[in-house]
Order: structure tokens, then sequence, then C-alpha cells
């Protein structure tokens, strides 16, 4: 089966109805409210987490069974947990609204799959097989999960922080792409993971100028302040 991947934004704009309360439901809903998505959940029995955070008001939460209709508005339906022909009757109304749709373990009755995803801070891997060997996208999971610590989402966050800085100090693109490929080819992430701020910021300084760093951390301690 061919797959074309996507990064989804702005979630929060769109609903998204998630259907079930096992622990499946509770790790995709966990997902979602990390990304900020305007969730509802439609279920009779859901997992203590997913409890607390309807309580919390994080999402909403329908304490019954899915009845046909209620994909009205929605951009995305999940399928997590399912009896009977649950699964052939979202699928057919997500089908009728056209969005986007997706039975857990059931790829006859999904337009779109999930990966199996890597995040630090800003980064995110998402590694599929195709529905070949899930197994093998879980393997991969955890092993990237400890290639890439923490250090890329504080290395990758204080990049963020130099974007401005650098169009501003680095106005011809050419030159800027050359100072971030430099940037990124450098030993500053050994430095984030060795949790050496300083002489990562030194080492930054080199290649992209010191007063680019200096904006950068000035916003950073400003932001704090506040």
């Amino acid at each position: 089966m061919e797959m074309f991947p996507i990064y989804l934004r702005r979630l929060d704009e769109r609903k998204t109805v998630l259907i079930g309360g096992d622990e499946e439901a509770e790790e995709k809903v966990e997902q979602l409210l990390d990304r900020n998505a305007n969730l509802t959940v439609i279920y009779p029995h859901i997992t203590d987490n997913m409890r607390r955070w309807a309580d919390e008001g994080r999402f909403e939460w329908l304490d019954r069974e899915y009845q046909d209709g209620d994909l009205e508005g929605a951009f995305m339906a999940i399928v997590a947990e399912y009896e009977g022909d649950l699964n052939e009757r979202v699928y057919n109304e997500a089908l009728e609204r056209n969005i986007l749709v997706n039975v857990m373990d059931d790829l006859p009755h999904a337009n779109f799959a999930f990966g199996s995803i890597v995040r630090q801070g800003p980064l995110t891997l998402s590694i599929s097989t195709s529905g070949a060997a899930p197994a093998l996208a879980v393997r991969l999971r955890q092993r990237f999960e400890k290639e890439f610590g923490p250090e890329y989402g504080h290395f990758l966050k204080f990049m963020q922080r130099l974007r401005k800085p650098m169009s501003r100090h680095h106005p011809d693109f050419e030159s800027r792409k050359k100072i971030w490929y430099e940037l990124i080819d450098s030993g500053v992430i050994d430095y984030f993971r060795e949790n050496q701020l300083l002489r990562a910021y030194e080492e930054t300084a080199k290649i992209v100028g010191r007063n680019v760093v200096d904006e950068a951390l000035k916003v950073e301690t400003t932001q704090k302040e506040d």
C-alpha cells in the first residue's frame, strides 16, 4: 500500500472526533492534546487519565456510544476501540462527509495511517512500514528514541530563536543558507547533549556572529521575565 506522508497543523482550528476509551485511545488522545487539538471523545467508558483530562476541560467527552451524525463538522475521525459494525459505520459516515478517517488496526476502513512517532521538542520523526510490519516501526521508534535525545529539542528551540536575528544580520539568502548548514554540521549539538550551554553559545557565535547570538539570548531572557 502506497503512503504519502504529511504533517497536519492547526488542529485547534478544526474538530477531531475520537471514538474509544481504552489504553490505545488514551495514547492517541495524549498525542492530540500535546498538539492542542480541538478534540471530542465519544465512548461510555474511558480511562482514569482521560476522565481527568475531560474534567480539566481539555476535550469534550460524550459519555455514550457513537451515533450516526456524530462526525458533523469534523475534520478527522479516529476509531480506537469498537465492537460489531461500528468501524464500518464510522468509515461510511466519514466518506460521506469527505473527512479523514482512521480505524486503528483496520486498514480497509482507513484513508490515512498513523506513523510510529518520536518527538523531541520541535523535532518529530514519523516511521511507517505501510502496514507491512508495524512491529518493525515500533522497534525503529525505540531505537530512534535513544539516538535522538532531549538535546535535539533544546538545540532546535535555540535554532528557532536564532531565525529572526539571522535574517536581520545576514540578509543575503545564499550566505545565510551557507551559515545554517555550517552550524548544523558543527559540533554545537554535542554541547547541548553534554549540557554545556555556554560552550554551545560560544561555538554558535563563532559561526553566526556574536550579535546574532546575543539577540537570540536576549529574547529568551525577556520571555522568561514576562
